[in-house]
């Protein structure tokens, strides 16, 4: 037990089918109500599908584990309806800051602008996460919630995956459409159907201690490189809420794990960083080992691989969970589309495309971090610490600098989703297709808003308009038909000028410009918004056959 939180007990109710003895037929079955599972459903009904997500058991994560999440991720929760809530009980921040022995040598702001809905990262102890996502979940009508139930074996044809279940009251069988494996590292599912994660094991070892303290720390991430409270070792600093702060010791590969988490191991190791003045106490500890590893590809016929059990990156960077939650936002949409027969199969086939290209963005960094921050030979310890010195007066010594390249959404521009620029249309900025959007504040009916806040789940035409006002006839008749192969597509208005478009075109003021400035927008721009909120198309001027043509490609109906 933790002091500061309490672990609910989620109820077990004995499934029906174990007396009937019928099969449960359902449409998708999510394996795994880990923060990545439960974001899968969520995604899911957001789309108005129905899911059954099973887990092995009755609480939420044991320990703070993943604490760090960033904007993208909070953006996702947002559309999940916990954004706020996460928000709300964890420490927002942006700035982060790297020692070197006893100097700092390096900081970074992962959001050097103003005007963005969600902060760079907010820090929040897992267990909160997890049981924000499951509230929301029960209380949807369309996801039903089956704890204590294990799934033992799995079988899949062209058209179906079956699934046995284990209770405590005894065996039943689940067949379904489609099932998202969200089980974890250890994946029971990727066994079940001999399929292979390759990459890199990692020889070294961390201590985690959340200790329970008052410090006015500032809410930052501290990173220190052979600091005097643990020469020659690193240590990493985080402020969770309700006064929990997560250290990780760097322990190296020759040291006892079940020795190392014994208190009076411990608390050496914390009070030569805090010093014997400050009281503390020990919430949690737990020693890890990590690995750079994931799928050959993560759809496997009708079973889906998301977070973990597609892939595992280092701690170093909270590339994790935050990469786990753009997996379901990635997957959700064109799952939907399949099941309603207005999409091929192929569709499945970019998810994997597109989140392969993330994950091997996410490997290079968290193994490029790894290495920078445990050395394996004294030549790279020496060229680390020769960074480290150099990068407290250089530039060029701080581009090196590397305790872990933080969590940044991909930007997907490879995919064949995309459909590229193709000249007259010259755009600046980085609002390329297959970007994930920026935010930016404005107006809705007078009231203030978040661009991020008004798309999302479904296509969207975002057309920039000096004066909604001023929209000819011929604008508003192919704004309100741009829809493809059953694919619809919403129009939104954005203008700096306040009014109503004509046709009940809805529209959003951007007062200040920042949208327009963000998407390079003048008059007539028009940017294809994909319903996980990355750019799949952009033009200087409506044209409805290139917009449709987007969207047939977008869909994989091309």
């Amino acid at each position: 037990m933790l002091k500061t939180y309490s672990y609910p007990k989620f109820e077990y109710r004995t499934p029906p089918e174990i007396a009937s003895g019928q099969t449960l037929k359902v449409p998708v079955v999510v394996v795994g109500a880990g923060p990545v599972g439960l974001g899968a459903a969520l995604d899911l009904q957001l789309h108005d599908v129905p899911v059954l997500v099973l887990d092995e058991d009755d609480t939420v994560s044991i320990g703070s584990r993943g604490v760090c999440y960033a904007k993208r991720a909070l953006e996702i929760l947002d559309r999940y309806g916990v954004g706020d809530a996460v928000c709300s009980k964890g420490v927002s921040w942006n700035v982060g800051r790297t020692f070197f022995r006893e100097q700092e040598v390096y900081n970074f702001n992962l959001v050097p602008e103003p005007d963005h809905h969600r902060p760079g990262m907010v820090n929040l102890q897992q267990y909160y996460l997890e049981e924000y996502l499951a509230a929301r979940a029960a209380s949807r009508p369309k996801i039903e919630l089956r704890w204590k139930n294990k799934v033992v074996s799995v079988a899949q044809t062209g058209m179906t995956v079956t699934l046995k279940v284990e209770t405590e009251d005894g065996f039943y069988t689940v067949e379904t459409d489609w099932l998202i494996a969200a089980d974890g590292a250890r994946s029971p599912i990727r066994r079940m159907l001999d399929l292979e994660i390759d990459g890199k094991v990692f020889m070294d070892r961390f201590l985690i201690a959340d200790v329970v303290m008052k410090a006015d720390f500032p809410s930052e991430r501290w990173f220190w490189f052979d600091p005097p409270f643990h020469p020659g070792q690193s240590v990493l600093l985080h402020r969770q809420t309700d006064s929990v702060y997560r250290i990780d010791f760097q322990l190296g590969w020759d040291a006892d794990p079940e020795e190392a988490k014994k208190p009076e191991n411990v608390l050496p190791r914390i009070k030569a960083m805090l010093g014997d003045q400050r009281e503390f106490e020990l919430e949690w500890v737990s020693v890890y080992t990590f690995q750079c590893r994931r799928m050959g590809r993560f759809n496997h016929g009708r079973v889906l691989f998301v977070g973990d059990a597609a892939h595992q990156v280092s701690p170093f960077g909270a590339r994790g969970a935050n990469s786990g939650l753009q997996d379901v936002d990635n997957l959700g949409w064109k799952l939907k589309l399949v099941i309603d027969g207005k999409a091929p199969m192929a569709l499945l086939d970019s998810y994997s495309e597109e989140r392969i290209f993330a994950a091997d963005e996410n490997l290079v960094n968290s193994t490029r971090s790894t290495d920078f921050i445990t050395p394996k030979s004294k030549v790279s310890r020496t060229f680390r610490n020769a960074v480290l010195g150099l990068a407290k007066d250089h530039a060029f010594g701080r581009a090196l600098v590397n305790s872990g390249r933080l969590s940044v959404p991909a930007f997907l521009t490879t995919s064949s989703l995309n459909t590229p620029d193709c000249a007259p249309d010259v755009f600046a900025g980085r609002m390329v297709p297959g970007a994930p959007m920026d935010d930016a504040p404005v107006l809705d009916n007078g009231e203030q808003g978040w661009l991020l806040n008004k798309v999302g789940n479904r296509f969207f035409a975002l057309y920039f308009a000096d004066d909604p006002k001023s929209l000819d006839a011929a604008t508003v008749a192919t704004l309100s038909d741009l829809s493809c192969a059953g694919v619809a597509v919403q129009p939104l208005v954005v203008s700096p000028k306040p009014g109503a478009a004509p046709g009940g075109i809805p529209t959003l003021v951007d007062a200040r410009g920042i949208a327009a400035q963000r998407y390079d927008a003048q008059q007539g721009t028009v940017y294809l918004l994909r319903p996980d909120q990355h750019v799949a198309a952009r033009w200087r001027t409506l044209d409805a056959a290139k917009v449709k043509a987007a969207v047939a490609r977008a869909t994989c109906n091309a």
